[in-house]
């Protein structure tokens, strides 16, 4: 094996996409592409093609390449995993890296060698794909090597993954698709059904990040938006409390609940005792939801509590895998 050859932990998610490299965060960007539509050309990515969202002629194409957590655009997402490798490598590439890849928990094996071979056509010397619990319950230092019982819950963009894990693997864990999107989703229904005012995704993910709660709060933000009328057409403001928004959430962020109770029913009674005493682990980009914790610690009769690195922790966790292989053999996909 040659000496300088690297590894690195890439957290390929719908919504962001972060690499580390042993205790390093090297990159987090938004995992978004612009293409030019003819020539089927990437011409930016990551923060720069996300500010080009709905903003762009019918000559490009502004898109994600992963949903739900898995590759929809094949070509792209290997173009753009030989981006990021060229810039956090730098462009003299002598020996090609290692990449330890995170995927959902429950992906098929088709879904899984599609990220294996892209990882390998980006230019990669070996691809190795650990499930995002796994990852993300490295990344946060949790006891997962004994024989006790951890939960953590991921909130992302694309999936909400709940996992019960103990000896370096997973012992009961679900996928949802109803996560950090579906919430937007709800936001702009409510927006359309209650005000008849129609507004984009990314301006429903402002309101969420700015004012939104999983919980009525005694402190009410409110944040004006412009969108379109919904009978003439014409741009119309409209100001939005947190209190909407917290209804606006309600139905997803109870199907959420409903994902977590699945795993704790299926959990072993010797894991699930631990587990009331430690309670579960939150992370991903929808863990920073006001009031999520607490939401979910009265919802599932257990406690629930943010984690130090929610954004990063599944990149960094998927990096220490990197040293962790050996132990870890048994629980890590093949491509």
């Amino acid at each position: 094996m040659p000496v300088f050859t690297r590894e690195f932990g890439i957290d390929l998610g719908t919504m962001n996409t972060v690499v580390a490299e042993g205790n390093q965060l090297l990159l987090q960007e938004p995992t978004i592409v612009a293409i030019i539509v003819e020539e089927q050309k990437l011409v930016e990515w990551g923060q720069a093609a996300k500010d080009m969202f709905g903003r762009v002629p019918d000559s490009i194409e502004v898109l994600r390449p992963l949903q739900h957590g898995v590759i929809a655009e094949y070509e792209v997402t290997e173009k753009l995993l030989s981006f990021l490798i060229k810039k956090i490598s730098g462009p003299m590439l002598i020996f090609r890296p290692k990449l330890m890849i995170t995927v959902p928990y429950g992906v098929t094996s088709v879904e899984s060698r599609a990220v294996h071979e892209a990882g390998l056509g980006a230019g990669s010397r070996d691809v190795y794909l650990i499930q995002q619990p796994l990852a993300a319950a490295l990344g946060v230092d949790l006891p997962i090597g004994t024989p006790s019982g951890n939960m953590i819950i991921c909130l992302g963009g694309g999936t909400t993954q709940a996992a019960v894990l103990a000896m370096n693997g997973i012992v009961t864990a679900e996928t949802s698709r109803t996560a950090g999107l579906e919430l937007d989703e709800a936001i702009v229904s409510y927006v359309r059904k209650k005000y008849g005012l129609i507004i984009g995704q990314p301006t429903a993910e402002q309101l969420k990040i700015r004012i939104g709660a999983a919980l009525p709060q005694n402190e009410q933000q409110m944040m004006e938006v412009q969108g379109q009328d919904q009978v003439t057409g014409l741009p119309r403001p409209l100001n939005l409390t947190t209190d909407d928004i917290v209804e606006a959430l309600q139905e997803p962020l109870n199907e959420i609940v409903n994902t977590a109770k699945r795993v704790l029913e299926k959990t072993p009674p010797e894991l699930l005792s631990d587990i009331i005493d430690r309670g579960a682990a939150l992370c991903g980009g929808g863990s920073l939801l006001r009031g999520i914790d607490k939401y979910l610690t009265k919802s599932l009769g257990i406690p629930a509590y943010l984690v130090d690195n929610p954004r990063t922790c599944t990149a960094e966790g998927a990096a220490r895998a990197n040293t962790l292989r050996e132990s870890l053999r048994r629980s890590l996909l093949t491509g």
